[in-house]
């Protein structure tokens, strides 16, 4: 019923029914303390006015009501706490099958990459049904990537991943916005999110393509030099990349990381900061060097040596991506 309600804005996402719940939840509990306070003091107001002649009594209180109104209060309380909890894990815990989007934020725009190679700029692409994963990060300032009608809104920040995702349950075309004050054109940081049904999307992905964006980062790697150092029989001077994503990685002063994005995000911009065990912090830095989309494409590269290869798996570059700065020597730790 309320998605004809004026003020409510489109329900278009697995998400939108739980945080429309837990948010009304919120406004029915809020609206009853707020009624029965008022009532409470109205009557207490009049039972207890002033009268010529009477005198006020000392009370000393009870403690029976001061315990239930202690308990039932802790109870509501818990209530809310557990549902948010599971509201917010449940949106911050992207499924592992989700189709991959990479995101790049800069005054004034959105310049967004999937996994398969199609770039887009204020506009994202997705099919209906199918959990989309949103790694992000920005350019310059902090940005927010906020879809009123998927009840999703994360934070962008400059020099670290963020992720989000959702799945989209109804096609149409949903408002993307910044909800993060970035700047003097902040209010024209605007897009939009297509929906479509599966068999438009697909039709819409071979539409053209330079490539999967893996293999772009396979393109960079090979040029930068990082495959002198990075070899895949173990021998070189920086860690062999097969295999390595998702896993724990122990280093040099024993502490044990997980390689997600941020890792190998960093190992690129920094890598004096985490240092591979057995390996010497021999690695260049590239922080200037590549650009946020570059960086992409290198993560997404690492992230394909971890992914089960078959008969129809493309691993090799097919594409020859517009670069800038190619330093050579890498090692990537």
């Amino acid at each position: 019923m309320f998605d004809n309600f004026p003020l409510w804005p489109d329900r278009a996402s697995t998400a939108a029914g739980n945080v429309d719940a837990l948010f009304i939840f919120l406004l029915i509990v809020c609206g009853l303390m707020t009624l029965l306070i008022f009532a409470t003091l109205i009557y207490f107001a009049a039972r207890y006015r002033h009268r010529r002649g009477v005198l006020a009594e000392q009370i000393e209180g009870s403690i029976p009501l001061e315990v239930t109104w202690s308990i039932i209060p802790l109870f509501v309380f818990m209530v809310i706490f557990a549902w948010g909890a599971v509201v917010y894990f449940k949106s911050r815990t992207p499924p592992r099958d989700a189709t991959e989007v990479y995101v790049v934020a800069k005054q004034w725009m959105w310049k967004l990459e999937h996994a398969e190679g199609q770039r887009e700029i204020n506009e994202l692409h997705v099919p209906v049904g199918r959990d989309v994963k949103l790694i992000m990060t920005s350019q310059d300032v902090i940005h927010s990537f906020f879809v009123p009608a998927f009840r999703m809104k994360q934070d962008v920040l400059p020099g670290r991943y963020t992720v989000a995702w959702f799945r989209a349950t109804k096609s149409g075309t949903y408002h993307l916005f910044c909800a993060e004050y970035c700047g003097t054109q902040h209010s024209g940081m605007l897009g939009s999110i297509v929906v479509q049904e599966p068999a438009q999307y697909e039709a819409w992905m071979n539409g053209g393509t330079t490539g999967p964006l893996s293999a772009t980062g396979e393109k960079i790697f090979a040029e930068l030099g990082c495959v002198t150092c990075h070899r895949t029989d173990t021998q070189g001077r920086g860690p062999t990349l097969q295999g390595v994503f998702g896993k724990p990685v122990l280093l040099e002063d024993g502490r044990t990381v997980a390689a997600d994005e941020n890792y190998v995000r960093e190992s690129i911009l920094d890598p004096g900061a985490k240092v591979v065990k057995g390996f010497k912090p021999v690695m260049p830095t590239f922080q200037g060097l590549v650009s946020e989309e570059q960086l992409n494409a290198l993560v997404a590269y690492v992230k394909s040596q971890s992914q089960p290869t078959g008969p129809g798996t493309k691993t090799s570059a097919t594409a020859a991506p517009q670069n800038e700065g190619k330093p050579a020597g890498s090692q990537v730790q």
